[in-house]
């Protein structure tokens, strides 16, 4: 049987935009976070406004301000994003009979864009029989220019309160992660993994390593202990 003609429309845009307005109040808390966060370790409005248009990966900037110091630490940064990015790569394959059907600017635009909204709101439209890959590029693209918008207001907020370092909102940052942790957590099956992940972070700490060695020395050994359980259960 022959795959179901993908087709790439305008309408199919706009209904993404239509869709991604339902996620923007959500969405508008988090932003002003890495905001308020990227103004406190110095990043001007421009540098700002820059990493979020070019790195639209609101856990990942979250990591990379929480190791921010000076000189920046560029290589654990960037080591310690692809970890969270990770993801991503499973996201592509859910995504493939879409994807694989388009090329060029509609392609790269569409996987540039690409979150973990956007993917859930277009994986369900596929399973029930959606045929519009431009749904994909509306959502991401609207979630996207919500997104820079809205850590630029909150460097624009952070700017004029002036929030010395320190300061108890900046534990936002952390809640803000946890909180998006919550959706992904299964149950029984992910308190093995989970808790080797922590408690290897934590090991790693307190053993003098910086960062961003916790992170990966939790996250590698997490995700090991959470495939072999997958493989034995």
């Amino acid at each position: 049987m022959n795959a179901p003609r993908v087709v790439f429309t305008r309408a199919g845009f706009w209904r993404g935009i239509r869709g991604a307005l339902a996620l923007m109040p959500a969405m508008l808390p988090f932003g002003l976070v890495v905001g308020v966060l990227a103004d406190a370790r110095g990043l001007s409005t421009l540098e700002s406004a820059l990493m979020s248009a070019l790195v639209f990966a609101g856990t990942a900037q979250l990591v990379a301000l929480e190791l921010w110091a000076d000189p920046a630490p560029i290589l654990g940064a960037t080591l310690a994003a692809l970890v969270v990015n990770l993801r991503m790569a499973p996201m592509g394959a859910a995504l493939a009979p879409w994807l694989d059907r388009l090329r060029g600017w509609k392609l790269w635009g569409t996987l540039a864009t690409l979150v973990d909204n956007s993917f859930a709101m277009s994986v369900a439209d596929q399973r029930a029989g959606g045929r519009d890959a431009a749904l994909l590029l509306g959502i991401g693209f609207g979630l996207w220019v919500f997104w820079v918008a809205s850590t630029m207001v909150g460097h624009a907020f952070a700017g004029v309160i002036r929030l010395p370092a320190g300061h108890p909102v900046l534990f936002a940052s952390l809640a803000t992660m946890l909180a998006l942790m919550v959706p992904l957590f299964r149950g029984r099956v992910d308190i093995l993994p989970w808790a080797v992940a922590g408690l290897t972070a934590l090991a790693a700490h307190k053993a003098g390593l910086g960062q961003p060695w916790p992170v990966l020395a939790g996250a590698l050994l997490g995700a090991a202990v959470g495939a072999w359980r997958a493989r034995v259960v």
